[in-house]
Protein backbone atom coordinates (compact mmCIF):
# COMPACT_ATOMS: atom_id res chain seq x y z
CA UNK A 1 0.00 0.00 0.00
CA UNK A 2 1.50 3.29 -0.84
CA UNK A 3 2.26 5.01 2.60
CA UNK A 4 0.53 8.41 0.82
CA UNK A 5 -2.87 7.12 0.85
CA UNK A 6 -3.41 7.34 4.20
CA UNK A 7 -1.40 10.48 4.99
CA UNK A 8 -3.87 11.94 2.19
CA UNK A 9 -6.80 10.74 4.23
CA UNK A 10 -5.86 12.60 7.49
CA UNK A 11 -5.24 15.26 5.23
CA UNK A 12 -8.86 15.20 4.27
CA UNK A 13 -9.85 14.65 8.01
CA UNK A 14 -7.73 17.67 8.92
CA UNK A 15 -9.26 19.93 6.01
CA UNK A 16 -12.28 18.82 7.37
CA UNK A 17 -12.39 19.67 10.84
CA UNK A 18 -10.73 22.88 9.81
CA UNK A 19 -14.05 23.75 7.81
CA UNK A 20 -16.26 22.72 10.37
CA UNK A 21 -14.50 24.92 13.16
CA UNK A 22 -14.99 28.09 10.31
CA UNK A 23 -18.38 26.34 9.79
CA UNK A 24 -19.72 26.74 13.23
CA UNK A 25 -17.43 29.26 14.85
CA UNK A 26 -18.21 30.64 17.51
CA UNK A 27 -20.37 27.59 18.09
CA UNK A 28 -23.95 27.05 19.00
CA UNK A 29 -25.11 27.81 22.54
CA UNK A 30 -28.41 25.88 23.55
CA UNK A 31 -30.28 26.26 26.69
CA UNK A 32 -27.65 24.04 29.04
CA UNK A 33 -24.53 25.81 26.99
CA UNK A 34 -25.95 28.98 28.58
CA UNK A 35 -26.24 27.17 32.21
CA UNK A 36 -22.79 25.43 32.03
CA UNK A 37 -20.96 28.64 30.82
CA UNK A 38 -22.83 30.63 33.62
CA UNK A 39 -21.55 28.22 36.30
CA UNK A 40 -17.49 28.50 34.19
CA UNK A 41 -18.15 32.29 35.26
CA UNK A 42 -19.58 32.14 38.33
CA UNK A 43 -17.19 29.16 39.44
CA UNK A 44 -19.68 27.56 41.34
CA UNK A 45 -20.84 24.05 40.37
CA UNK A 46 -24.15 21.87 40.60
CA UNK A 47 -24.77 18.31 39.00
CA UNK A 48 -27.90 19.11 36.70
CA UNK A 49 -25.22 19.15 34.06
CA UNK A 50 -22.33 17.50 33.77
CA UNK A 51 -19.93 19.23 36.11
CA UNK A 52 -16.56 17.57 34.36
CA UNK A 53 -17.54 19.40 31.30
CA UNK A 54 -17.76 23.10 32.91
CA UNK A 55 -14.60 22.42 35.12
CA UNK A 56 -12.72 21.54 31.27
CA UNK A 57 -14.51 24.78 30.18
CA UNK A 58 -12.96 26.39 33.32
CA UNK A 59 -9.57 25.03 32.36
CA UNK A 60 -9.78 26.34 28.57
CA UNK A 61 -11.38 29.46 29.37
CA UNK A 62 -7.99 31.52 28.97
CA UNK A 63 -7.83 29.99 25.25
CA UNK A 64 -10.66 31.65 23.92
CA UNK A 65 -14.07 33.84 24.31
CA UNK A 66 -17.11 32.48 25.16
CA UNK A 67 -17.67 28.61 23.97
CA UNK A 68 -14.96 28.49 21.11
CA UNK A 69 -12.40 26.67 23.18
CA UNK A 70 -15.31 23.82 24.10
CA UNK A 71 -16.44 24.18 19.96
CA UNK A 72 -12.28 23.19 19.20
CA UNK A 73 -12.65 20.34 21.75
CA UNK A 74 -15.40 18.24 20.11
CA UNK A 75 -14.58 19.02 16.45
CA UNK A 76 -11.22 17.99 17.17
CA UNK A 77 -11.81 14.92 18.70
CA UNK A 78 -14.63 13.92 16.53
CA UNK A 79 -12.22 14.71 13.65
CA UNK A 80 -8.83 12.75 15.25
CA UNK A 81 -11.42 9.64 15.84
CA UNK A 82 -13.09 9.56 12.51
CA UNK A 83 -9.25 10.64 10.87
CA UNK A 84 -7.48 7.66 12.77
CA UNK A 85 -10.01 5.42 11.57
CA UNK A 86 -10.14 6.36 7.79
CA UNK A 87 -6.81 6.63 7.84
CA UNK A 88 -5.98 2.51 8.82
CA UNK A 89 -8.97 1.83 6.69
CA UNK A 90 -6.39 3.06 3.72
CA UNK A 91 -3.29 2.15 5.02
CA UNK A 92 -4.88 -1.91 5.07
CA UNK A 93 -6.22 -1.34 1.09
CA UNK A 94 -9.88 -0.38 2.11
CA UNK A 95 -10.20 2.93 0.14
CA UNK A 96 -13.62 3.09 0.03
CA UNK A 97 -14.26 2.32 3.21
CA UNK A 98 -12.03 5.32 4.46
CA UNK A 99 -14.14 7.63 2.40
CA UNK A 100 -17.23 6.10 3.52
CA UNK A 101 -15.84 6.90 7.12
CA UNK A 102 -15.32 10.76 6.32
CA UNK A 103 -18.73 10.56 4.78
CA UNK A 104 -20.42 9.71 7.93
CA UNK A 105 -18.60 12.74 9.97
CA UNK A 106 -20.09 14.40 7.52
CA UNK A 107 -23.65 13.86 7.16
CA UNK A 108 -25.27 16.77 8.43
CA UNK A 109 -27.43 15.12 11.72
CA UNK A 110 -23.96 14.29 12.87
CA UNK A 111 -21.86 17.05 12.00
CA UNK A 112 -24.76 19.64 12.34
CA UNK A 113 -25.33 18.73 15.92
CA UNK A 114 -21.32 18.46 16.66
CA UNK A 115 -21.32 22.55 15.68
CA UNK A 116 -23.92 22.77 19.28
CA UNK A 117 -21.68 23.08 22.59
CA UNK A 118 -23.00 20.58 24.42
CA UNK A 119 -22.71 17.27 26.29
CA UNK A 120 -23.46 14.91 23.70
CA UNK A 121 -21.60 16.41 21.15
CA UNK A 122 -18.45 16.29 23.86
CA UNK A 123 -19.26 12.39 24.27
CA UNK A 124 -19.11 11.90 20.73
CA UNK A 125 -16.09 13.37 20.32
CA UNK A 126 -14.38 11.56 23.17
CA UNK A 127 -15.36 8.39 22.28
CA UNK A 128 -14.47 8.42 19.07
CA UNK A 129 -11.22 9.77 19.53
CA UNK A 130 -10.62 6.81 22.00
CA UNK A 131 -11.63 4.89 19.51
CA UNK A 132 -9.71 5.86 16.31
CA UNK A 133 -6.34 5.75 18.65
CA UNK A 134 -7.59 1.63 19.02
CA UNK A 135 -8.86 1.16 15.82
CA UNK A 136 -5.24 2.72 14.22
CA UNK A 137 -3.63 -0.29 15.91
CA UNK A 138 -5.62 -2.66 16.28
CA UNK A 139 -7.11 -2.62 12.76
CA UNK A 140 -3.58 -3.01 11.44
CA UNK A 141 -3.38 -6.65 13.62
CA UNK A 142 -0.99 -4.64 16.30
CA UNK A 143 -1.02 -4.21 20.03
CA UNK A 144 -1.85 -1.49 21.49
CA UNK A 145 1.48 0.20 22.77
CA UNK A 146 1.66 1.09 26.44
CA UNK A 147 1.89 4.86 25.56
CA UNK A 148 -1.89 4.79 23.87
CA UNK A 149 -3.28 3.49 27.45
CA UNK A 150 -3.18 7.13 29.08
CA UNK A 151 -4.82 8.98 26.86
CA UNK A 152 -7.67 6.49 25.85
CA UNK A 153 -8.55 6.30 29.65
CA UNK A 154 -8.87 9.73 30.03
CA UNK A 155 -10.73 10.26 26.92
CA UNK A 156 -13.02 7.30 28.23
CA UNK A 157 -13.27 8.90 31.41
CA UNK A 158 -14.24 11.80 30.12
CA UNK A 159 -16.93 10.47 28.08
CA UNK A 160 -18.58 8.41 31.36
CA UNK A 161 -18.17 11.63 33.82
CA UNK A 162 -19.99 14.15 30.75
CA UNK A 163 -23.48 12.50 30.38
CA UNK A 164 -24.88 10.83 33.81
CA UNK A 165 -26.33 7.26 31.28
CA UNK A 166 -22.86 7.07 29.72
CA UNK A 167 -22.27 4.43 31.85
CA UNK A 168 -24.02 2.44 29.12
CA UNK A 169 -21.88 3.06 26.52
CA UNK A 170 -18.73 3.11 27.72
CA UNK A 171 -18.30 -0.14 30.23
CA UNK A 172 -20.52 -2.23 27.73
CA UNK A 173 -17.89 -0.74 24.64
CA UNK A 174 -14.49 -1.51 26.71
CA UNK A 175 -15.62 -5.13 28.22
CA UNK A 176 -16.23 -6.35 24.45
CA UNK A 177 -13.24 -4.79 23.43
CA UNK A 178 -11.21 -6.58 26.14
CA UNK A 179 -9.99 -10.04 25.37
CA UNK A 180 -10.90 -11.40 28.93
CA UNK A 181 -13.37 -12.48 29.93
CA UNK A 182 -13.87 -14.24 26.67
CA UNK A 183 -16.90 -16.25 27.15
CA UNK A 184 -19.96 -13.81 26.68
CA UNK A 185 -22.28 -14.71 29.85
CA UNK A 186 -19.07 -13.78 32.00
CA UNK A 187 -18.40 -10.42 29.61
CA UNK A 188 -22.25 -9.93 30.60
CA UNK A 189 -22.19 -10.50 34.45
CA UNK A 190 -18.65 -8.15 34.30
CA UNK A 191 -20.21 -5.41 32.24
CA UNK A 192 -23.41 -5.06 34.90
CA UNK A 193 -20.94 -5.27 38.19
CA UNK A 194 -18.97 -2.61 36.35
CA UNK A 195 -22.09 -0.68 35.62
CA UNK A 196 -23.16 -0.82 39.08
CA UNK A 197 -19.34 0.46 40.12
CA UNK A 198 -19.58 3.11 37.99
CA UNK A 199 -23.02 4.36 39.16
CA UNK A 200 -21.78 4.18 42.26
CA UNK A 201 -18.02 6.28 41.92
CA UNK A 202 -19.32 9.05 39.76
CA UNK A 203 -21.70 10.99 42.05
CA UNK A 204 -18.16 10.68 44.38
CA UNK A 205 -15.99 12.28 41.70
CA UNK A 206 -18.90 15.05 40.99
CA UNK A 207 -19.54 16.18 44.56
CA UNK A 208 -16.27 15.42 46.39
CA UNK A 209 -13.33 15.56 43.70
CA UNK A 210 -15.33 18.47 41.29
CA UNK A 211 -17.25 20.28 44.39
CA UNK A 212 -20.81 20.33 42.73
CA UNK A 213 -23.62 21.17 44.69
CA UNK A 214 -26.45 18.69 44.77
CA UNK A 215 -29.42 20.12 42.14
CA UNK A 216 -31.99 17.52 42.94
CA UNK A 217 -31.17 16.16 39.34
CA UNK A 218 -31.75 12.50 40.21
CA UNK A 219 -35.40 12.54 41.02
CA UNK A 220 -36.45 13.47 37.45
CA UNK A 221 -36.67 10.13 36.66
CA UNK A 222 -38.73 8.83 39.48
CA UNK A 223 -40.91 11.69 39.54
CA UNK A 224 -41.86 11.31 35.60
CA UNK A 225 -42.52 7.69 36.32
CA UNK A 226 -44.49 8.70 39.05
CA UNK A 227 -46.64 10.91 36.70
CA UNK A 228 -47.04 8.65 33.99
CA UNK A 229 -48.04 5.47 36.15
CA UNK A 230 -51.00 8.08 37.79
CA UNK A 231 -52.12 9.05 34.40
CA UNK A 232 -52.48 5.09 33.27
CA UNK A 233 -53.90 3.77 36.47
CA UNK A 234 -57.56 3.26 37.38
CA UNK A 235 -58.71 6.46 39.30
CA UNK A 236 -58.76 5.96 43.12
CA UNK A 237 -55.71 3.70 42.93
CA UNK A 238 -52.32 4.09 44.82
CA UNK A 239 -49.97 5.28 42.94
CA UNK A 240 -47.52 7.30 44.77
CA UNK A 241 -49.31 10.16 44.45
CA UNK A 242 -52.58 11.15 46.67
CA UNK A 243 -55.94 11.64 44.78
CA UNK A 244 -55.63 15.38 43.95
CA UNK A 245 -51.97 14.88 43.16
CA UNK A 246 -53.08 12.28 40.14
CA UNK A 247 -55.96 14.39 39.33
CA UNK A 248 -54.02 16.77 38.42
CA UNK A 249 -51.06 15.38 36.89
CA UNK A 250 -54.40 14.22 34.67
CA UNK A 251 -56.32 17.50 34.59
CA UNK A 252 -52.97 19.64 33.87
CA UNK A 253 -51.73 17.12 30.72
CA UNK A 254 -48.13 16.61 33.02
CA UNK A 255 -47.44 13.07 32.00
CA UNK A 256 -45.73 13.20 28.38
CA UNK A 257 -44.32 10.82 26.49
CA UNK A 258 -42.10 13.48 24.72
CA UNK A 259 -40.69 14.68 28.20
CA UNK A 260 -40.63 15.34 31.65
CA UNK A 261 -40.33 19.19 32.01
CA UNK A 262 -44.11 20.09 32.73
CA UNK A 263 -43.12 18.79 36.20
CA UNK A 264 -40.24 20.56 36.74
CA UNK A 265 -42.11 23.80 36.01
CA UNK A 266 -44.27 25.42 38.68
CA UNK A 267 -46.35 27.03 36.00
CA UNK A 268 -47.45 23.86 34.80
CA UNK A 269 -47.64 21.12 37.21
CA UNK A 270 -44.14 21.71 39.21
CA UNK A 271 -46.23 22.46 42.34
CA UNK A 272 -47.95 19.38 42.14
CA UNK A 273 -45.11 16.91 42.99
CA UNK A 274 -43.82 19.49 45.03
CA UNK A 275 -44.47 16.68 48.12
CA UNK A 276 -42.84 13.82 46.10
CA UNK A 277 -39.98 15.84 45.19
CA UNK A 278 -39.32 16.60 49.01
CA UNK A 279 -38.74 13.20 49.55
CA UNK A 280 -35.41 11.68 50.03
CA UNK A 281 -34.13 10.11 46.84
CA UNK A 282 -34.37 6.83 48.19
CA UNK A 283 -37.73 6.70 49.26
CA UNK A 284 -39.24 8.25 46.42
CA UNK A 285 -37.51 5.27 44.19
CA UNK A 286 -38.85 2.79 46.92
CA UNK A 287 -42.37 4.67 46.22
CA UNK A 288 -41.66 4.47 42.56
CA UNK A 289 -40.85 0.46 42.72
CA UNK A 290 -43.72 0.05 44.64
CA UNK A 291 -46.04 1.96 42.32
CA UNK A 292 -44.52 -0.21 39.49
CA UNK A 293 -45.20 -3.59 41.27
CA UNK A 294 -48.80 -2.81 42.05
CA UNK A 295 -49.89 -1.01 38.36
CA UNK A 296 -46.94 -2.76 35.78
CA UNK A 297 -49.55 -2.20 32.41
CA UNK A 298 -49.46 1.36 33.77
CA UNK A 299 -45.53 1.47 33.88
CA UNK A 300 -44.91 -0.54 31.10
CA UNK A 301 -47.50 1.71 28.52
CA UNK A 302 -45.97 4.89 30.39
CA UNK A 303 -42.36 3.60 29.56
CA UNK A 304 -43.52 2.04 25.76
CA UNK A 305 -44.82 5.58 24.78
CA UNK A 306 -41.99 6.97 25.85
CA UNK A 307 -39.93 4.37 24.01
CA UNK A 308 -41.63 5.18 20.77
CA UNK A 309 -41.44 8.92 21.35
CA UNK A 310 -37.81 8.63 21.77
CA UNK A 311 -36.81 6.55 19.58
CA UNK A 312 -38.93 8.94 16.89
CA UNK A 313 -41.31 5.78 15.35
CA UNK A 314 -45.06 5.85 15.38
CA UNK A 315 -44.45 9.76 15.53
CA UNK A 316 -46.16 12.79 13.97
CA UNK A 317 -43.92 14.68 11.42
CA UNK A 318 -41.90 17.45 12.58
CA UNK A 319 -41.66 15.52 16.04
CA UNK A 320 -39.87 18.24 17.60
CA UNK A 321 -35.86 18.13 19.39
CA UNK A 322 -34.56 16.42 16.22
CA UNK A 323 -32.70 19.48 14.84
CA UNK A 324 -29.89 21.25 16.07
CA UNK A 325 -30.72 24.98 16.84
CA UNK A 326 -29.81 27.37 14.41
CA UNK A 327 -29.01 30.39 16.61
CA UNK A 328 -27.74 30.46 20.46
CA UNK A 329 -29.89 31.07 23.04
CA UNK A 330 -30.23 34.39 24.06
CA UNK A 331 -27.83 35.41 27.06
CA UNK A 332 -25.94 38.41 28.32
CA UNK A 333 -22.42 36.32 29.49
CA UNK A 334 -20.70 36.84 25.69
CA UNK A 335 -22.34 33.35 23.76
CA UNK A 336 -22.85 34.67 20.36
CA UNK A 337 -24.61 33.11 17.43
CA UNK A 338 -23.24 31.58 13.94
CA UNK A 339 -22.43 32.52 10.88
CA UNK A 340 -25.62 32.90 8.27
CA UNK A 341 -23.49 29.70 6.42
CA UNK A 342 -24.18 27.53 10.05
CA UNK A 343 -27.90 28.85 10.01
CA UNK A 344 -28.14 27.85 6.33
CA UNK A 345 -26.82 24.20 7.47
CA UNK A 346 -28.88 23.48 10.40
CA UNK A 347 -31.72 24.05 8.14
CA UNK A 348 -30.58 21.55 5.78
CA UNK A 349 -30.06 19.05 8.97
CA UNK A 350 -33.79 20.11 10.06
CA UNK A 351 -35.12 18.65 6.56
CA UNK A 352 -32.63 15.47 6.80
CA UNK A 353 -33.32 14.00 10.19
CA UNK A 354 -37.02 14.44 9.36
CA UNK A 355 -35.78 11.46 6.85
CA UNK A 356 -35.23 7.84 8.31
CA UNK A 357 -31.73 9.00 8.84
CA UNK A 358 -32.78 11.02 11.64
CA UNK A 359 -34.95 8.10 13.25
CA UNK A 360 -33.33 6.14 15.96
CA UNK A 361 -35.95 3.23 15.61
CA UNK A 362 -34.51 2.48 12.19
CA UNK A 363 -30.63 2.55 13.43
CA UNK A 364 -31.21 0.13 15.88
CA UNK A 365 -33.27 -2.02 13.68
CA UNK A 366 -29.47 -2.07 11.35
CA UNK A 367 -27.33 -2.17 14.44
CA UNK A 368 -29.28 -6.00 15.47
CA UNK A 369 -28.76 -6.46 12.00
CA UNK A 370 -25.03 -5.60 11.69
CA UNK A 371 -24.64 -6.92 15.24
CA UNK A 372 -26.27 -10.81 14.39
CA UNK A 373 -23.25 -10.48 11.12
CA UNK A 374 -20.94 -9.29 13.55
CA UNK A 375 -20.57 -12.39 16.00
CA UNK A 376 -19.06 -14.55 13.78
CA UNK A 377 -15.69 -12.56 13.23
CA UNK A 378 -14.73 -12.44 17.00
CA UNK A 379 -11.37 -13.03 15.67
CA UNK A 380 -11.45 -10.74 12.83
CA UNK A 381 -10.31 -7.04 14.48
CA UNK A 382 -12.81 -5.16 11.80
CA UNK A 383 -15.49 -7.52 13.54
CA UNK A 384 -14.33 -7.56 16.96
CA UNK A 385 -14.14 -3.48 17.15
CA UNK A 386 -17.63 -3.24 15.19
CA UNK A 387 -19.23 -5.71 17.35
CA UNK A 388 -18.15 -3.64 20.38
CA UNK A 389 -19.02 -0.45 19.12
CA UNK A 390 -22.66 -2.18 18.01
CA UNK A 391 -23.29 -3.62 21.84
CA UNK A 392 -22.83 -0.05 22.87
CA UNK A 393 -25.03 1.39 20.57
CA UNK A 394 -27.98 -1.08 21.47
CA UNK A 395 -27.08 -1.45 25.34
CA UNK A 396 -28.07 3.05 25.29
CA UNK A 397 -31.39 2.21 23.77
CA UNK A 398 -32.44 -0.84 25.68
CA UNK A 399 -31.33 1.51 28.41
CA UNK A 400 -34.22 4.00 27.43
CA UNK A 401 -36.50 1.55 27.53
CA UNK A 402 -36.10 2.27 31.51
CA UNK A 403 -34.31 5.41 32.22
CA UNK A 404 -35.34 8.24 29.54
CA UNK A 405 -37.28 11.35 30.55
CA UNK A 406 -36.99 13.33 27.33
CA UNK A 407 -36.92 12.76 23.40
CA UNK A 408 -34.25 14.56 21.92
CA UNK A 409 -32.28 13.57 18.97
CA UNK A 410 -29.15 14.35 20.31
CA UNK A 411 -29.46 11.40 23.46
CA UNK A 412 -29.33 8.85 20.50
CA UNK A 413 -26.38 10.48 18.57
CA UNK A 414 -23.43 8.07 19.33
CA UNK A 415 -25.23 4.76 18.95
CA UNK A 416 -26.61 6.21 15.14
CA UNK A 417 -22.94 7.15 14.53
CA UNK A 418 -22.09 3.78 16.51
CA UNK A 419 -23.50 1.70 14.12
CA UNK A 420 -22.84 3.72 10.81
CA UNK A 421 -19.10 2.87 11.65
CA UNK A 422 -19.84 -0.55 12.87
CA UNK A 423 -21.39 -1.00 9.38
CA UNK A 424 -18.74 -0.15 7.14
CA UNK A 425 -16.48 -1.77 9.14
CA UNK A 426 -18.32 -4.75 8.12
CA UNK A 427 -18.27 -4.18 5.01
CA UNK A 428 -15.41 -6.12 3.83
CA UNK A 429 -17.16 -9.15 3.56
CA UNK A 430 -20.81 -10.39 2.48
CA UNK A 431 -22.99 -10.86 5.39
CA UNK A 432 -25.30 -13.91 5.83
CA UNK A 433 -27.87 -13.56 2.84
CA UNK A 434 -30.78 -14.61 5.17
CA UNK A 435 -29.51 -11.64 7.75
CA UNK A 436 -29.58 -9.53 5.10
CA UNK A 437 -33.40 -9.86 3.88
CA UNK A 438 -34.14 -10.38 7.57
CA UNK A 439 -32.71 -7.27 8.52
CA UNK A 440 -33.92 -5.35 5.18
CA UNK A 441 -37.24 -6.35 5.43
CA UNK A 442 -37.52 -5.50 9.28
CA UNK A 443 -36.46 -1.80 8.43
CA UNK A 444 -38.26 -1.45 5.54
CA UNK A 445 -41.58 -2.60 7.88
CA UNK A 446 -40.18 0.32 10.41
CA UNK A 447 -40.51 2.83 7.98
CA UNK A 448 -43.44 2.12 6.14
CA UNK A 449 -44.88 2.39 9.47
CA UNK A 450 -43.18 5.49 10.73
CA UNK A 451 -44.19 7.12 7.20
CA UNK A 452 -47.89 6.44 7.84
CA UNK A 453 -47.71 7.48 11.26
CA UNK A 454 -45.99 10.86 10.30
CA UNK A 455 -49.19 11.33 7.23
CA UNK A 456 -51.70 10.05 9.92
CA UNK A 457 -50.87 12.14 13.11
CA UNK A 458 -51.83 15.84 13.34
CA UNK A 459 -48.77 17.89 13.65
CA UNK A 460 -47.08 18.56 16.92
CA UNK A 461 -47.11 22.00 18.57
CA UNK A 462 -43.41 23.54 17.30
CA UNK A 463 -42.26 25.67 20.20
CA UNK A 464 -41.40 24.23 23.69
CA UNK A 465 -44.34 26.45 25.23
CA UNK A 466 -46.69 24.32 23.14
CA UNK A 467 -44.99 20.95 24.20
CA UNK A 468 -45.88 21.95 27.91
CA UNK A 469 -49.22 22.35 27.32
Amino acid sequence: MNRATPRAVMAIAAALFTASLALFWPGIAMYDTVAQYGQVLSGRYDDWHPPAMARVWAILSPLGPGATPMLVLQLATYWLGLGLIAGVLARTGRKRSAVAILAIGALPPFLGWQGVVLKDAQLVGALLAALGIVCWWRLATRPLPSATLLPISLLLAYAVLVRANAVFIVVPLVVTLVPRPAHPFAKLVTGLVAILVVLGVAPVVNHQLLHAQRSGVEATQALYDLAGIAARAPAGDTTGLTQSESAAVIGRHCAKPFFWDPLGDDTHCGTTMARLRSLPIATLYVTLATAALHHPIAYATHRLDHLNSTDRWLVPFRWPSAAPPTASEPNTIGLANPSATARAWERLTASIVETPLGWPIAWIVVAITALTASISRSHDPSGRIATALLVSALALEISFAVLSIASDLRYHLWPMIATAVATVLLADRAPPRRTLVVGASALLLVILSGVAARIALPLPPQTYAGMLR
